[in-house]
């Protein structure tokens, strides 16, 4: 497999969109700035491997710098680069274009065009209603990290909202772990199969509106998409040798959301449902939403400690293509407030059908202004055969990352 994939060539397209587009609207700089992260980081996994070729440890290498450039009128250029090295997993040594923008500031609306990352949603474990970038699955499961779509949005800002309008001319397949990673599937995934519902393929051109505004205490966001799913639906195969393999299909669907936050005293109420058609030839809703409790100056202290607790349901059941369609979730939040920034969040997870329970712990430290240290847990217990975590049954993993902000 290359390095990067020869279609990802089109990216070429919104570079000189974006080049275009800085000389077209002249104008003298007046800031710009370099900064971002380099990191180290060590995986462990306890349990000994289910699959052949699996390997028990890594380490890896993470290099993302950033270069913003603002203009006198408030338009600016940004581009974030990523690059990971990973000595256990091919597919996990990858590059991305996180961003490569050029934002044409004006008085009552702002021109994005090029490449960004843009996020909706509100609740804690599952990010249900976001949709416009793609899952960077290698980088972890969790879906917190994203890699860069190509876009062209346009936002207008109204006293009684934002609305966003989006252009996404071309599409990014998901990353999915090789067969020498972790926390993948027992059937290889084969990415260089991948079909798709359109006959464009990855040059469907896909929309999004999005509604936004704060009502007091009340934040509410309205969102409609049509476009490329940005998860693939498995397909049976064999490949050369005859070897069972699986290959990612890309439908066309729509989804309509909403995703809500509520701030009640100590209180956050959190909501995010859709309805999506052309998943599977089947319509459905799906819903998470609950609640964090935060006590602030526990033990006469500067630390805060938070509650959290959210219910996932999705009405396809046992059909549902993700592991949390009938799922209780709880969990702790510390935040010390000190100078070092120390914070921690330890939650469960447990499905109300079954025994399968997935617990988590994320904390992280600052070490001086430059030094951050992140630990991550993640365990899957008692997951059943049914159960769509059940081939990460053994894939207890145990991560450290030391990265040094510049």
């Amino acid at each position: 497999m290359p390095f990067i994939k020869p279609h990802r060539a089109g990216w070429t397209l919104l570079f000189f969109l974006a080049i275009l587009a800085l000389f077209r609207f002249p104008v003298k700089v007046f800031a710009h700035e370099i900064s971002g992260f380099a990191a180290g980081e060590a995986r462990l996994f306890p349990n000994e491997a289910l699959f052949p070729g699996q390997n028990d440890q890594s380490a890896s290498f993470a290099l993302q710098p950033e270069y913003y450039h603002e203009f006198e009128s408030g338009s600016s250029f940004t581009f974030v680069p990523f690059l990971r090295v990973d000595s256990g997993d091919q597919e996990r040594t990858h590059f991305d274009i996180r961003e490569l923008t050029y934002l044409w500031l004006q008085e009552d609306y702002e021109l994005r065009v090029g490449v960004r990352k843009v996020f909706w949603g509100t609740t804690e474990i599952l990010h249900l209603v976001d949709i416009i970038n793609q899952n960077d699955q290698v980088e972890n499961i969790d879906t917190e990290d994203k890699l860069g779509q190509p876009m062209v949005n346009v936002s207008f800002y109204r006293d009684w909202g934002t609305i966003d309008v989006f252009m996404m001319p071309f599409f990014r397949e998901r990353t999915f772990q090789g067969t020498g990673g972790r926390l993948r599937f027992a059937t290889p995934i084969d990415d260089d199969r991948v079909q798709y519902e359109s006959s464009a393929e990855e040059w469907h051109t896909d929309w999004a509106m999005r509604y936004s505004h704060t009502f007091g205490d009340l934040d509410i966001g309205l969102s409609q998409f049509i476009g490329t799913n940005r998860e693939p639906t498995l397909l049976n195969g064999t490949d050369s040798n005859g070897s069972a393999i699986k290959i990612p299909r890309y439908e066309q669907i729509k989804q309509t959301s909403i995703d809500a936050s509520y701030v009640v005293g100590e209180w956050l109420w959190k909501l995010e449902s859709l309805y999506r058609t052309g998943q599977g030839n089947e319509n459905y809703f799906a819903w998470t939403g609950g609640f964090e409790y935060t006590f602030t100056g526990v033990f006469d202290s500067a630390m805060d400690f938070g509650v959290v607790g959210e219910w996932m349901y999705d009405t396809r059941e046992e059909r549902a293509t993700n592991a949390f369609e009938n799922d209780i979730a709880t969990g702790l939040r510390l935040a010390v407030n000190d100078a070092a920034s120390t914070e921690a969040l330890f939650g469960w997870v447990q499905d109300l059908d079954t025994s399968a329970r997935f617990l988590f712990l994320e904390a992280s430290r600052r070490f001086g202004d430059n030094w951050l240290l992140t630990a991550e847990l993640r365990a899957f217990i008692h997951q059943p055969m049914e159960d769509l975590f059940f081939d990460l049954r053994d894939d207890e993993i145990m991560q450290m990352e030391l990265a040094y902000y510049f």
